[in-house]
């Protein structure tokens, strides 16, 4: 797993890191010459510009989190309802397909929400692995009975299965859709190169030494907020299938 799927990682390295940045700024004072007035302006002016640009691509990055957070929330709605859908639909099929493919969405909503639970990779891959087989037997379920019996009622069953297969594959998608590593490298160029001219900056600010660390704390608890949204299992904030568990409850 990579870092950004770790948000305390995040926050500490980004901690480390622009707080560096700022001390760094911080000692090229002691070999800069005299800053006229007209340029201590400029560069107020450009220290200025730069933080507004870094607050602006924060605001963006955290809002591209929440839509995938939401878009997250809102699959696994679908798959629920989808599920749910197909479960009340078995009883288009005849006797003994019914039967079997209740029991198979059963044991398929329960690895769907083994899927939700699940935080290592190994774990992962052992749910993906039966889901694709569950797949596999859920579409005979219904693929048989509808080469055998082509007509209106059964469609509606093999559609229903078919919304439920290409849930789940929405569902991934989604949790494979973060933010670029590219937008999280840019946000963090730019946040150091904040804090190297607000540490240059700071000698004339009385009582900086003691607000050195300040900004960077701020900004890190902001990344360390988008991380964990944007991580669908390595963050504090997680979709919480209520809609599959609520769904698990009623089936059984």
């Amino acid at each position: 797993m990579m870092i950004i799927d770790h948000p305390w990682r995040i926050f500490l390295l980004s901690m480390l890191a622009l707080s560096l940045a700022a001390w760094l700024g911080a000692s090229m004072t002691r070999s800069a010459t005299r800053v006229l007035d007209e340029d201590r302006e400029d560069f107020g002016v450009v220290l200025a510009a730069a933080l507004t640009l870094l607050g602006l691509i924060i605001g963006f990055t955290f809002s591209m989190a929440i839509s995938r957070y939401d878009q997250r929330k809102s699959y696994e709605e679908g798959e629920a309802n989808a599920i749910g859908t197909e479960y009340a639909r078995a009883d288009l099929l005849p006797g003994a397909a019914a039967a079997t493919t209740r029991q198979h969405l059963k044991e398929y909503t329960r690895l769907r929400l083994q899927f939700y639970a699940a935080s290592e990779h190994d774990q992962l891959a052992r749910v993906n692995a039966e889901t694709d087989r569950l797949q596999q037997l859920l579409w005979s379920d219904v693929s048989a009975v509808g080469k055998a019996q082509s007509n209106p009622i059964i469609a509606l069953a093999v559609a229903g299965m078919n919304d439920v297969i290409n849930s789940q594959g929405y569902t991934q998608a989604a949790w494979w859709n973060r933010i670029p590593i590219a937008a999280w490298g840019l946000m963090a160029t730019i946040a150091v190169v904040c804090n190297m001219m607000i540490g240059y900056n700071g000698r004339h600010v009385s009582g900086f030494r003691s607000l050195r660390f300040l900004l960077p704390f701020i900004l890190s608890v902001s990344f360390f907020l988008i991380a964990d949204i944007d991580s669908p299992r390595g963050g504090v904030i997680r979709v919480i299938p209520q809609n599959l568990t609520s769904l698990m409850d009623t089936l059984h």
